[in-house]
C-alpha cells in the first residue's frame, strides 16, 4: 500500500457515505483502517503516530520496543492538575473469511456501514483496540478542550502477549493515573482480564495409498460468528474446529473413515469461524454418510440455534 504518513497525519480521513459521531474519533479510526498493523505489523503506525505528534507540535518519545508516548500540555487554567495517562494498544487481531483476498502487511481494512454497526469486508475490523486509538488522537488533535496534562501511550502487539507492556520502562510516563481504552461496553470497569496458554500437541499417524474403491468428499464449516477467545468464549458460539472435529468423531463410528486433510482457524486468541476437511469412505458407504450428516447437521443447527 502506497500510503504517506506525513500527509496523513496533518488531518483525519474523511468518512466514506456516512457521517458518524462524534466525527473527529470516527475520522480518525478510518484512517487507522487504512494502515497495516497486525501483531508484529506496526512499524507504519508507529511513524504514522509519530508524524502525527509533529503535525499538531506535541511532545512524544518512542522506547525501544515501539511504544509511543504522546504529550498534551494541561490548558491554561488547569496546569495544577495531575497528569493522566490514556493508554491504547496499536496492534489488531488479523482473521479473515476464507474467500476474503487481503493481505493484512500491506491492505487497508475495508470498513463498512451495516445499519447501526461498523463492520469490515470479510475481515476482522480492527476496533480492538483502533477504536482507543481514535479516542485518544481525538482527545490530542482537540484544541477547545479543557483538561490538565495528558500523556497518551500508545503500546505493541498487546493480542499476542502484552510484549509492548511488559516493555515499559520506569519513568517512561509521569501520570499516577491510566485509563486503559481495551474495554468492551460503556460504563464498566475492568479489574481482571482473560488468560490464555498454548498447547502443542503431537500424534503419530500412518499413511496409506488411495484406492479406487474410496469416496472422497469435502466437509466445511463456515458462517459462525466467532469472536474473542476470551471476551466471547462464555457466549455459546460454535467453534468450527470443534464442531467439524465432533462431526468427523460421529461419522467415525458409523462408516470407515479416512482422514487426509483437515485445516481450521488461524490464530490462537479468535474463536474460529470456518473449518474444513477432505475425508473419504468406501463407496458402499457414501449414502451412509450423506444420512448421517442430515441428522448431526440438524443437531448442530439446534444446539446453536440462539448463537
Amino acid at each position: 500500500m502506497n500510503t504517506n504518513h506525513t500527509s496523513l497525519s496533518s488531518r483525519p480521513f474523511e468518512l466514506p457515505n456516512a457521517i458518524l459521531e462524534p466525527q473527529a474519533l470516527w475520522s480518525y479510526f478510518y484512517t487507522l483502517c487504512r494502515i497495516p498493523r497486525g501483531s508484529g505489523n506496526t512499524e507504519a503506525v508507529q511513524r504514522w503516530l509519530l508524524d502525527f505528534a509533529a503535525a499538531h507540535g506535541l511532545e512524544c518519545r518512542q522506547d525501544k520496543v515501539g511504544n509511543v508516548l504522546i504529550r498534551k500540555p494541561a490548558s491554561p487554567n488547569k496546569q495544577a492538575a495531575a497528569p493522566v495517562v490514556l493508554q491504547a494498544h496499536m496492534d489488531m487481531v488479523c482473521e479473515k473469511n476464507a474467500d476474503t483476498v487481503h493481505d493484512f502487511k500491506t491492505d487497508p481494512i475495508q470498513p463498512v456501514i451495516d445499519g447501526e454497526w461498523l463492520k469490515a469486508n470479510g475481515t476482522t475490523l480492527g476496533a480492538d483496540n483502533g477504536i482507543g486509538m481514535a479516542a485518544q488522537l481525538a482527545v490530542l488533535a482537540d484544541t477547545t478542550l479543557e483538561h490538565g496534562p495528558v500523556e497518551c501511550l500508545f503500546t505493541v502487539d498487546e493480542e499476542t502477549g502484552l510484549s509492548g507492556a511488559f516493555g515499559l520502562e520506569p519513568g517512561f510516563f509521569e501520570g499516577r493515573t491510566l485509563i486503559n481504552l481495551d474495554s468492551e461496553d460503556d460504563g464498566e470497569l475492568f479489574i481482571g482480564c482473560a488468560g490464555g496458554m498454548n498447547s502443542h500437541i503431537m500424534f503419530h499417524f500412518e499413511t496409506e495409498p488411495v484406492h479406487d474403491t474410496l469416496f472422497f468428499f469435502t466437509l466445511q464449516v463456515k458462517g459462525l460468528q466467532g469472536g474473542h477467545s476470551g471476551d466471547d468464549i462464555e457466549k455459546g458460539r460454535g467453534n468450527a474446529n470443534h464442531l467439524l472435529a465432533r462431526t468427523l468423531w460421529q461419522l467415525s463410528r458409523e462408516v470407515d473413515l479416512r482422514l487426509a486433510a483437515f485445516t481450521g482457524g488461524n490464530l490462537s486468541n479468535a474463536i474460529p469461524r470456518e473449518a474444513s476437511c477432505l475425508a473419504a469412505v468406501p463407496s458402499s458407504q457414501k449414502e451412509t454418510v450423506r444420512v448421517q450428516l442430515n441428522y448431526l447437521l440438524a443437531d448442530l443447527e439446534d444446539e446453536y440455534r440462539l448463537t
